[in-house]
């Protein structure tokens, strides 16, 4: 019986102290988002919700600078992807000719047009077409969001691009956190509650 309630006793101690760690955590999850900011798992769920994964781990981004198309004048300055700091990057690599992409790209707009004074960059890394076509092409659809020339396909390179389109989201921390080939709905109310956390997380 000495042995029976020793053993007892012990269980009980170990659930009350299974009880109290779980309560801390609770109140550690529940204080960590009292501000408004999204838990990751809440982020993931978001994205995935959308028919977008998040990576299980981060990637710092892969720096680089290409001419930016002005869909004015033409070429203008060099945009360097790392002076985009401090935004969320939508990164997507595309051309003319490539139907997929034609047909996300309104979509691209839309979403530029309802973030972009949240805090979203879109930067559109056109793969080896002459200027001239390219400018065409935006004015042809009045496209806003910003454009790069990867003329010698240096950034296709560095960023691994086997097929296009294919798109990376980049936080304000400079990390990429998605990865997705292929052409999607980018403006639909899903992806936009997922971004909204983002945004408003970071």
């Amino acid at each position: 019986m000495i042995k029976h309630s020793s053993f007892a006793g012990g269980m009980l101690k170990t659930v009350f102290l299974a009880a109290a760690i779980f309560l801390l955590f609770s109140c550690s999850a529940k204080k960590a988002n009292a501000d408004g900011t999204a838990s990751k798992s809440e982020m993931t769920k978001a994205f995935a919700d959308a028919g977008v994964l998040l990576l299980k781990q981060t990637v710092p981004l892969r720096d680089f600078s290409l001419p930016l198309l002005s869909t004015s004048t033409g070429t203008a300055e060099i945009q360097k992807l790392s002076d985009l700091k401090g935004k969320v990057v939508f990164l997507n690599f595309w051309a003319t000719w490539c139907g997929p992409c034609r047909i996300e790209m309104p979509s691209m707009e839309n979403l530029y047009s309802r973030y972009r004074d949240r805090g979203l960059e879109m930067l559109a890394v056109n793969c080896m077409e002459k200027e001239q076509d390219v400018l065409a092409f935006m004015k042809e659809n009045k496209f806003s969001f910003p454009v790069v020339l990867d003329n010698e396909g240096k950034a296709g390179n560095t960023y691994g691009i086997q097929a296009i389109p294919t798109t990376f989201l980049i936080d304000r921390e400079g990390n990429i956190i998605i990865r997705l080939v292929g052409s999607i709905e980018w403006d639909t109310p899903k992806f936009q509650a997922a971004l909204d956390l983002l945004l408003s997380s970071q």
